[in-house]
């Protein structure tokens, strides 16, 4: 997530220079076709404004449904904080004496108290670790320069930015020696952690350290964890639908190879040394378009580990930090820190 209140120049030419050179290319190649006489076709503006106006439309549809997705993405991400809060709250509150036949020992309730918390932070970092593997439509998953573009967001403008190793450790950290051995060999780990949680709940009850209305409220918040991880991955393995997300980009291709053969030679006619003027004004008109189809295309994806992402590591090391404060422990890891003007 960037978190500067603009986006500097230096990183704005880094982003869409190369779509400046080759709008150059282009419109400087056809400026000097028309005033070599090379050819001489012009093209009305008329149509060229048409359909320069419904791709405008069209792309402002596939950005205005890319932003829905990142919203959304982000409001699950903010019911994943509420609800593991109140998980917290549940296991620091519920779970006691006050129903047990056979009182145990308090040792032993801060002990059950501490697993049930820190399974849940295994399940935090397990759940993001899953949504950062690659899908085949994602940039990084792609061919050629755009793969190799996309390498770069990552290591520069976002995971990169941040020690993953964290990503590798926490489960061990957070999980019993046994049981993280047999729930990482699970296809899908994250959803066995909250079986396991559900478990253990279940062995609570056995031993009247909750009774049936915490029982069913505690189940209740793995539920939801259950819908909030369903909702995250519902946008992460189904893609923004090819055909709105494809179409915009030859639409806008389109419209930028018209647009020389009318704009050009109308800005030439005022003056001879219009043409220098033609070939930036084309470019700029070229360059916004492109842009507009850019900026929807890497918003489609919040889960791919670049500077748009949403920032799940900083919220799981944020309710990493409650829980554990709700432990009373106070030997607590540092909030993540934004780097390069971007927070993952």
């Amino acid at each position: 997530m960037i978190v500067t209140k603009g986006i500097s120049f230096y990183k704005l030419l880094r982003w869409s220079g190369h779509h400046v050179l080759w709008l150059s290319a282009l419109m400087g190649l056809v400026a000097f076709l028309y005033k070599a006489g090379y050819i001489a076709i012009q093209l009305p503006w008329l149509p060229v404004s048409v359909i320069g106006t419904a791709v405008a439309f069209y792309v402002g549809f596939k950005n205005n449904s890319s932003y829905d997705r990142m919203w959304e993405a982000r409001k699950i991400w903010g019911g994943i904080v509420n609800e593991s809060r109140s998980w917290g709250m549940m296991v620091d509150g519920f779970v006691s004496n006050l129903f047990a036949k056979e009182k145990v020992p308090d040792d032993e309730i801060r002990r059950i108290k501490k697993r049930l918390i820190y399974r849940h932070i295994a399940w935090l970092y397990a759940h993001r670790s899953q949504l950062l593997v690659p899908t085949s439509w994602e940039h990084v998953s792609q061919g050629g320069h755009l793969a190799r573009q996309a390498r770069f967001y990552q290591n520069k403008f976002g995971i990169g930015l941040v020690d993953d190793e964290v990503t590798r450790t926490e489960l061990q950290l957070f999980l019993p020696p046994e049981e993280h051995d047999r729930l990482v060999g699970h296809v899908n780990t994250a959803t066995q952690i909250i079986n396991e949680q559900s478990r253990d709940l279940r062995a609570l009850r056995e031993r009247d350290l909750i009774e049936d209305f915490r029982h069913m409220e505690m189940a209740n918040v793995l539920k939801s964890f259950y819908t909030l991880q369903g909702q995250s991955e519902r946008i992460k393995k189904f893609p923004f639908p090819r055909q709105y997300a494809n179409m915009s980009r030859y639409f806008v291709g389109i419209f930028i190879m018209m647009l020389p053969f009318s704009m050009i030679p109308e800005l030439m006619k005022a003056a001879d040394w219009s043409m220098w003027l033609s070939v930036p004004i084309a470019v700029l008109i070229g360059w916004i378009y492109v842009m507009m189809e850019v900026v929807g295309d890497y918003s489609e994806n919040p889960f791919q580990g670049m500077a748009n992402d949403i920032p799940m590591l900083s919220l799981c090391r944020t309710i990493e930090i409650d829980l554990r404060e709700m432990l009373g422990e106070t030997d607590l890891p540092p909030a993540i820190e934004a780097k390069n003007g971007v927070l993952m």
